[in-house]
């Protein structure tokens, strides 16, 4: 798919909500419609009728990316890889499989979201111990489980609760807790200036498709995979985890020249063991979401 140079795209200078005014615009299209399209995409590598395609789910894109809030990660960076992964299965949509690109593309979008999660651990500032992990990755599911819902600092007998269920001292709650608050606007921030209409970032991201089971089901995947991502990290070797730490987790990340000293080996085999710790966190991925049975549309 060669040029999606004249996409929208999400800039922290030009505001979400004038984004997300802008792929409102986009028509979406009728299941007949995106057959067709897609039709002209496999047989013809048609790049307009591939265009086409992916305009009409840019609101998909943002909606999902929506759900990744809290995370630390600036807003417009995650609904841009939501849209490099919505790109991604225009690319392999095969019409003749009998569902709608959105339901294809969902998996997609999510996990080049998480990809992109993995990447930015210098922001994210994950722990690196499995529970630490763990908690980065259930800590919204357990607030919601117990009505944790209030802003700012947790309620101490909350804390303690959720630091028992998941097997995290209490500072840990409170350290990542305070993390996680910050993120970017509210979904219910209002868009433009008083005097017009007072709509809200979510009316803009409405699904007309979607149902409250759906949406619920959405919810518990996105939790499962949050969780899955906690589980991949595992599969690293001792020396893997410090080289990517040191390399991505870092503040200040360690050079391939003081790797290379600090294990005695050259740097392009440090080079070669990041790239591949990172290889095989995807693959782990992978693997994860075939056993959850999440990987049957890709």
């Amino acid at each position: 798919m060669s040029n999606y140079a004249n996409l929208p795209a999400p800039t922290p200078e030009g505001g979400l909500s004038r984004y997300l005014q802008e792929i409102r615009k986009f028509p979406l299209l009728e299941p007949e419609e995106e057959y067709m399209l897609a039709k002209r995409w496999v047989e013809e590598q048609d790049t307009e009728a591939a265009h086409r395609m992916v305009t009409s789910h840019l609101r998909l894109a943002a909606k999902i990316a929506m759900g990744y809030r809290g995370y630390g990660l600036p807003q417009a960076e995650v609904i841009s890889e939501a849209n490099v992964g919505l790109m991604q299965a225009v690319k392999r949509f095969d019409p003749e499989k009998g569902f709608r690109l959105a339901t294809y593309a969902m998996w997609w979008i999510r996990a080049s979201i998480q990809e992109y999660i993995l990447r930015s651990w210098s922001l994210v500032k994950l722990g690196t111990t499995s529970a630490q992990k763990k908690l980065f990755f259930n800590l919204r599911k357990a607030k919601a489980r117990i009505g944790a819902l209030e802003e700012g600092d947790l309620r101490p007998e909350n804390v303690k609760r959720i630091a028992t269920d998941l097997g995290v001292t209490e500072d840990e709650v409170i350290s990542m807790n305070r993390r996680m608050s910050g993120g970017d606007a509210s979904l219910n921030a209002t868009i433009g200036s008083e005097d017009e209409s007072s709509m809200q970032w979510q009316d803009w991201l409405e699904d007309e498709s979607a149902d409250q089971a759906g949406d619920y089901e959405a919810r518990d995947e996105l939790e499962a995979r949050r969780e899955m991502l906690g589980q991949a990290m595992d599969v690293l070797n001792e020396r893997e985890k410090d080289i990517l730490v040191q390399r991505r987790l870092a503040d200040k990340p360690v050079t391939l020249e003081d790797l290379s000293s600090q294990y005695d080996v050259s740097r392009e085999r440090i080079r070669q063991i990041e790239v591949r710790a990172f290889e095989k966190l995807q693959a782990r991925m992978r693997e994860l979401a075939g056993e959850r049975g999440m990987l049957t549309e890709a």
